[in-house]
């Protein structure tokens, strides 16, 4: 199971999908929709003005052969001869038709070939009106005799179609060509407009970012000078902000005076607590004879509550000075010395239990000795409370890299990996056997372990034994 960091709960988002529009950025949204409305508008008018074009450019390619063909008819005129036949009187035919690489063929009333253009293919008889024969179009007219108004021959004019359908395609590429531009032009435009309507957000968000990260609401959100939405929301951020910073201020007084409270509340427990034990004692003693029977039990359950109250008091004390960072005097002292103290004052209630010392060297640090003792007690006794009977405890003390290190390790049946992350919180108790049994401590063992290396400037660590079991391991700074 995954734990995640305050800062980094509101950094949770969903995966990005590139298909789905809805995941893409923001500015990529405004591209995409200026892109996709040029493109449309686009695509609109090049449609209409393509087609008009196109049938534009086809019009004048029918007007300029029906005026071809009215030339031709009016000036052109076929006489009959009984000698040489036919005879064509008019322009040339090749000199006419050359400009417009076109296609002349005059026929009789007959319709016979009377003459025509160089290389003229054939067109087949002549037939009045429009019609195409493979690429070319062509247009037959009537020529009239002058002298008896009859109809005495036909022309046949031709002009390929590819000429106006190479001109059509290249309209259209030019037109495919501009909406092309258009839209990546429109894309650009759109890029650069939206990355600088999002500069503002963008430094709103790394801004927030920050916040997030530090956790400190003290830090300002960049002023806008443009009095537009983008400025309001910056302002409304700095407000919360503002309101953010105000509350924690007060949170966090409230909390140092609550400490403070603890602290001086604990230590003036004390003072009455050892007045009540030392008096349960005196009775105690007074109760000796084996006639006091009743009472005496009394005294030693009364003497028993008021111990255990004094060592909760004390432990809720060291807290509570931990938390206030009230600083212990601090003197040169022998770790491994201390060590031992602490544990020939556990071996007595480790009955079962085979306790281990691997203690050499003299390990020097900087420290307070009651503390430092209470650090190692809690270690060795909290092994020693959490494992069954007939399981070893093993403490070693070592020097190097600049640290003091101390490391309680057991055989017993380890801590479940879901505690790991709050064994050392206050008031947490495991499934050990002195937990089942319900002669565990008050849960602050460990929970002092950390506070006692943390104020020394060290750091406690839970992991797993070489024997098998669990092992604590604390790191301290050597006396330099």
């Amino acid at each position: 199971m995954t734990t995640l960091a305050p800062g980094d709960a509101a950094r949770v988002t969903r995966p990005r999908r590139p298909w789905d529009p809805k995941s893409w950025p923001v500015r990529w949204r405004v591209t995409a929709a200026c892109a996709g409305l040029t493109l449309v508008i686009l695509l609109i008018f090049a449609a209409v003005i393509g087609h008009l074009v196109s049938e534009r450019t086809r019009d004048d390619f029918n007007s300029e052969m029906n005026d071809a063909v009215r030339i031709l008819v009016a000036e052109v005129d076929i006489e009959e001869s009984p000698i040489i036949g036919p005879t064509l009187t008019g322009p040339e035919l090749d000199d006419f038709a050359l400009p417009n690489d076109a296609v002349v063929r005059v026929f009789d009333a007959s319709g016979r070939l009377v003459d025509q253009t160089r290389n003229a293919p054939d067109l087949g008889a002549p037939v009045p009106g429009v019609n195409t024969r493979g690429d070319l179009r062509v247009i037959t007219g009537r020529i009239v005799s002058a002298a008896s108004g009859g109809v005495a021959g036909y022309i046949e004019y031709a002009r390929s179609e590819e000429q106006v359908n190479s001109t059509i395609r290249r309209m259209w590429l030019l037109i495919g060509s501009g909406v092309l531009g258009g839209v990546l032009l429109a894309g650009l435009v759109g890029y650069a407009i939206a990355g600088r309507a999002m500069r503002p957000i963008s430094a709103l968000t790394a801004a927030a970012g920050e916040v997030a990260d530090t956790r400190d609401p003290s830090r300002h959100m960049p002023r806008s000078d443009v009095d537009d939405e983008v400025g309001e929301l910056g302002r409304t951020l700095e407000q919360m902000l503002r309101s953010l910073d105000a509350a924690r201020t007060e949170r966090e007084r409230a909390m140092s005076q609550q400490r403070e409270f603890v602290a001086d509340a604990s230590h003036e427990l004390r003072t009455p607590l050892t007045s009540v034990i030392a008096n349960l004692e005196l009775l105690q003693a007074s109760l000796a004879d084996p006639g006091g029977g009743e009472s005496r039990e009394m005294i030693d359950s009364a003497l028993r509550s008021s111990q255990r109250m004094n060592r909760l008091v004390g432990d809720l004390l060291l807290l509570a000075r931990a938390d206030a960072g009230r600083v212990t005097e601090r003197s040169e002292c022998d770790l491994a010395e201390i060590a031992a103290n602490a544990a020939a004052e556990v071996s007595p209630v480790a009955d079962g239990h085979r306790l281990e010392v691997e203690n050499g060297n003299r390990v020097p640090v900087r420290g307070n000795p009651d503390e430092l003792h209470r650090m190692v007690v809690n270690l060795l006794d909290n092994a020693v409370r959490h494992t069954p009977d007939g399981s070893i405890v093993r403490m070693r003390l070592d020097s190097g890299g600049g640290d003091a290190v101390v490391e309680v390790a057991d055989d017993g049946p380890g801590v479940p990996d879901d505690m790991r992350d709050q064994i050392f919180d206050r008031f947490t108790r495991g499934n050990g056997p002195a937990d089942v049994s319900g002669t565990g401590g008050t849960g602050l063992g460990l929970a002092i372990v950390r506070a006692v290396a943390q104020s020394h400037g060290g750091e406690v660590s839970v992991g797993d034994s070489p024997l098998g079991g669990t092992e604590f391991r604390v790191t301290l700074p050597l006396r330099s």
